[in-house]
């Protein structure tokens, strides 16, 4: 007989990935498709639908799990704004999917998707309190805490790439100044390094004395950022995923250093800084380890009750 299953779906700006997954986070099978351009809900939802069928031709997967790039309410089943898909606001996603496939669905912000993810079967699975960082175009960040998502009281905590790092630094989409998402991201690096994240990692790859610096400096201000965060959450460990976490080996020395110079030993005690398992399937895990608990009948997220 077969066992059980649910779908992980990730929506990204560029790519949508599915995949079924069993209770113990084995993947049956998965696919991906191009997001439709113009993203709008109307033309994600049409593109949807016939993978979904080719994904569960018999219909047989109890739930869906959605990740997307923004916000969700604290029901989980409105996306409230998505800047990289078109039309995107206070989209009633999982009652649309729930319409079309009579099947429960649950959305989430992909960086907490990822977070998910890596605890459930990634870097972060044997720890019940950690956060997620992915160090991409822009800093996302999700908090596990006792081994469930926070997501706070509106749905959106967790936002950790905006803390303020440097109060007269650069501007911030989000309207901030001097974000840790202005000091570690692909535009960050860009704007230090004069060159992009992995043109720097080969040429310190080569002992490239000005590269080794860039992420000997980068590491530097990563850490000072992470060291905020763990006076205020002190988890188990901190995970780092995102495409520039490819180049961890250059700058977790400085990173780590940071962190031991700044934060008292009470509060980073056996703490560990590790790097993402799960690559860019890490969203589409984590969105299936939610469908999972979204039909366990438990509080499926923290600040929720």
């Amino acid at each position: 007989m077969n066992q059980p299953t649910v779908i992980g779906i990730d929506i990204g700006g560029t790519g949508i990935k599915l995949g079924r997954f069993r209770k113990d986070g084995s993947c049956q099978n998965t696919l991906t498709l191009p997001t439709p351009q113009p993203a709008t809900p109307e033309a994600v939802i049409s593109a949807l639908l016939p993978a979904l069928a080719e994904l569960d031709p018999d219909e047989s997967a109890l739930a869906l799990g959605v990740g997307v790039p923004g916000p969700v309410d604290q029901t989980g089943k409105i996306s409230r704004i998505a800047i990289n898909l078109s039309n995107w606001k206070d989209v009633p996603l999982a009652a649309w999917l729930e319409a079309k496939t009579g099947k429960p669905v649950i959305l989430a912000n992909d960086a907490n998707c990822a977070g998910m993810g890596e605890s459930w079967i990634g870097a972060g699975r044997h720890f019940q309190d950690m956060i997620l960082l992915t160090l991409g175009t822009g800093v996302g960040g999700a908090i596990i805490i006792n081994g469930k998502l926070f997501t706070g009281r509106q749905g959106t905590a967790g936002e950790l790439g905006l803390i303020t790092i440097d109060l007269y630094g650069h501007p911030c989409n989000s309207g901030n100044r001097g974000s840790l998402e202005q000091q570690v991201s692909i535009p960050a690096v860009r704007r230090f390094g004069h060159l992009d994240p992995e043109e720097l990692g080969h040429l310190a790859e080569t002992g490239n004395r000005q590269a080794l610096e860039f992420w000997q400096n980068y590491g530097h201000r990563l850490g000072a950022g992470l060291a905020n965060l763990i006076y205020v959450l002190t988890p188990e460990a901190i995970i780092l995923g995102g495409g520039i976490s490819q180049s961890a080996a250059y700058f977790l020395p400085a990173t780590l250093e940071e962190i031991e110079q700044r934060v008292l030993p009470t509060s980073r005690e056996g703490l560990q800084v590790l790097v993402a398992e799960l690559g860019n399937q890490a969203g589409m895990v984590g969105a299936a380890k939610l469908a999972w608990e979204c039909l366990s009948n438990e509080s499926w997220v923290m600040g929720n009750g």
